[in-house]
């Protein structure tokens, strides 16, 4: 790592939050009388962070297959911040199953909520199930693409985490197609630490789970088709479990 690759990636993370805030500014009075405001909002700054990052880090984005254009479940690999911008500019109306907590962080939290996030209280598991499944369905009347991470967290490049029944739970609700995603980006974004590393960061829209399948059998098949594609990425970019 050199002082002045460090030192840009810092550039890069104060100018995004600086951008965050003035967007969210200046967008602010449509964004209150229009969902569609606050999600140019959104797509607004998720364009920013794509440009800024590959001008100042060197990390170019590429976003492969096709992502959905109509109602459809997106379960996701989540390994960093840059998928959920790389994702959401992806797609026509994103949505995300998110943490409780981001609902107070500033302007995020208030953006999340009024492009349609759905927040959930990672308490008690059947507790939470239960009312991500009301929540979800208290908001089926608005179109979109419904993002959930099964992990339920970001994890890092070689590490394991089971995946978790809601997402099953919610695709058998839904009774729509389910997109998975695979990434590669944690390699050049972390987890955590400032240094954003040059390379070529890919989000994956794979094949779509078709509806209707039992839920033991589609989370088998979502594991592995995310799992495996996400291998397949980060093994092209040079990565070795």
């Amino acid at each position: 790592m050199t002082p002045i690759r460090w030192f840009l990636s810092l550039v890069f993370i104060i100018q995004m939050y600086l951008a965050m805030a003035v967007i969210a500014v200046v967008f602010a009075p449509w964004a209150l009388v229009s969902r569609h405001g606050a999600r140019v909002a959104c797509k607004t700054f998720c364009r920013w962070v794509i440009f800024s990052l590959r001008v100042l880090t060197g990390l170019k984005s590429e976003v492969r297959g096709t992502p959905p254009a109509g109602e459809a479940l997106i379960a996701a690999k989540h390994q960093s911040f840059l998928d959920i911008i790389l994702i959401f500019n992806a797609v026509p109306a994103g949505k995300f199953i998110m943490k409780r907590e981001l609902m107070f962080a500033p302007f995020l939290g208030q953006y999340a909520l009024r492009i349609g996030c759905v927040p959930v209280d990672r308490g008690k598991r059947g507790a939470a199930i239960a009312r991500m499944k009301a929540d979800v369905a208290a908001g089926a009347a608005e179109p979109g693409q419904l993002i959930i991470y099964p992990q339920g967290t970001r994890v890092a490049p070689g590490a394991t985490k089971a995946y978790k029944v809601g997402t099953g739970l919610l695709y058998e609700q839904l009774a729509q197609p389910c997109h998975p995603v695979a990434a590669n980006v944690g390699l050049f974004w972390p987890k955590r630490g400032i240094l954003r590393k040059p390379g070529l960061a890919v989000v994956e829209f794979l094949d779509p789970i078709a509806p209707g399948l039992p839920v033991a059998e589609f989370m088998t098949r979502l594991e592995s088709k995310v799992e495996d594609h996400s291998n397949r990425l980060m093994a092209e970019a040079g990565f070795k479990a």
